[in-house]
C-alpha cells in the first residue's frame, strides 16, 4: 500500500484491502500449484516467446539455454500466456448484499474480483475494472504493472450497496470506452431489466469484445429451501413480503429456473460464455472456468 493511498484511506479500509489481497494471492497461487501438479499441465500449449525473468516467477520456467547465451534470465511464454486486455465489471447494486452463507453476493463477486485480477498480473496481463449499480461507481484503467492490483482492490472497497442495477447503460458506457478489442468480464447477479441486458451484450459482441459472464447467485436464491412463516425483504425498491414459502417453492423454482435458461439461452446465441456461480462455490471454479476459456480463445485466434 503506497503513501498515497494511506492519506485518503482509513486504517480499517487498508485492513480490509490487505486482506482480500492476501486472500486471492492465497486462492490464485493454491489454484495454480495444483494445475502444476496436474500431468495434463502444460501439454495443451504452444511456446510464443520470451520474456525477462521476474520476481515470483517459476524457475522451473527459466529457459537455461538462453542464460548460458545471455547470461540473464528469462522465462517461457505460452500461448495463453501472451497479453490480454481485459476489464472486469463488477454489480455493486443492493441485491448483491443477499447472502445465507458465508459470503453474500457482493463479498463473493469481490473476492472472484480481486483473485481473477490478482492471476491476470501474474501472468503479466492488463487488466482493468469498473464497478456500478445505477451508475459507474469506480473506474480503474487497465494496466499490467505488478502495483496496479491496490488500485483494483481499493476500487472494491466500498459502502454498503445500497441502489438498483442498470446494465443497459453500463455496457453501452464500456461498448463507447472500449475502442480497442479485448475480453469484458460480467460478474452480478443480472437482477436487471433482461431485454436492456440482452441488447448491452450484443453491442459489446457488435464492438468485436470478447465477452464472458458470470452469474452469482446465493443456493437459497437457486434452491428456495426456506420453512415455515418468513419475511422476505424487498431490495432495489421492492415491498416485503411475509409468507409460507413452502406454497410459493413450486413456482418461485419454475420462474427461477425460466430466467437462468433465458439468459444462458441468450448468451449462447451471442457467442457468450456463460456460467452460474454459487456463493457456496470455491473460487476455483470460477478461476479454472476462465482459464479454459481463455485457451479457447487463443485457439479460435491460431484458426
Amino acid at each position: 500500500m503506497t503513501q498515497t493511498s494511506r492519506r485518503f484511506l482509513p486504517p480499517e479500509a487498508i485492513a480490509r484491502i490487505s486482506r482480500l489481497e492476501i486472500l486471492a494471492r492465497n486462492v490464485v497461487e493454491g489454484f495454480l500449484s495444483g494445475l502444476h501438479r496436474s500431468p495434463y499441465f502444460g501439454q495443451s500449449v504452444e511456446f510464443a516467446q520470451h520474456r525477462e525473468y521476474a520476481a515470483g516467477d517459476d524457475i522451473r520456467r527459466i529457459d537455461w539455454k538462453v542464460w548460458s547465451k545471455t547470461d540473464r534470465y528469462y522465462i517461457k511464454q505460452y500461448e495463453e500466456e501472451t497479453n490480454l486486455r481485459t476489464t472486469l465489471l463488477v454489480d455493486l447494486s443492493e441485491s448483491m448484499q443477499f447472502g445465507s452463507g458465508e459470503l453474500n453476493k457482493y463479498e463473493y463477486a469481490c473476492r472472484l474480483a480481486a483473485s481473477l485480477s490478482y492471476l491476470l498480473i501474474r501472468q503479466q496481463d492488463s487488466v482493468g475494472m469498473t464497478t456500478f449499480d445505477n451508475a459507474v461507481r469506480s473506474t480503474v484503467p487497465p494496466s499490467s504493472k505488478q502495483n496496479h492490483l491496490q488500485a483494483i482492490l481499493s476500487s472494491l472497497d466500498v459502502q454498503k450497496p445500497a441502489k438498483k442495477t442498470d446494465l443497459q447503460s453500463l455496457l453501452g458506457l464500456v461498448a463507447d470506452q472500449q475502442t480497442r478489442r479485448g475480453l469484458i468480464v460480467l460478474i452480478s447477479d443480472l437482477f436487471v431489466d433482461r431485454d436492456g441486458l440482452f441488447k448491452g451484450l450484443k453491442l459489446l459482441r457488435t464492438r468485436g469484445h470478447d465477452v464472458m459472464v458470470f452469474h452469482v447467485m446465493d443456493d437459497e436464491e437457486l434452491d428456495f429451501n426456506f420453512a415455515g412463516t418468513t419475511k422476505f425483504e424487498g431490495m432495489e425498491e421492492m415491498g416485503d413480503l411475509i409468507c409460507d414459502p413452502r406454497s410459493l417453492r413450486e413456482g418461485y423454482l419454475a420462474a427461477i429456473t425460466a430466467f437462468v435458461d433465458d439468459i444462458r439461452r441468450h448468451c449462447t446465441r451471442q457467442m457468450i460464455d456463460y456460467q452460474t456461480i454459487r456463493t457456496s462455490e470455491h473460487l476455483d471454479a470460477a478461476l479454472a472456468h476462465y482459464l479454459t476459456h481463455r485457451v479457447g480463445m487463443r485457439q479460435s485466434v491460431r484458426n
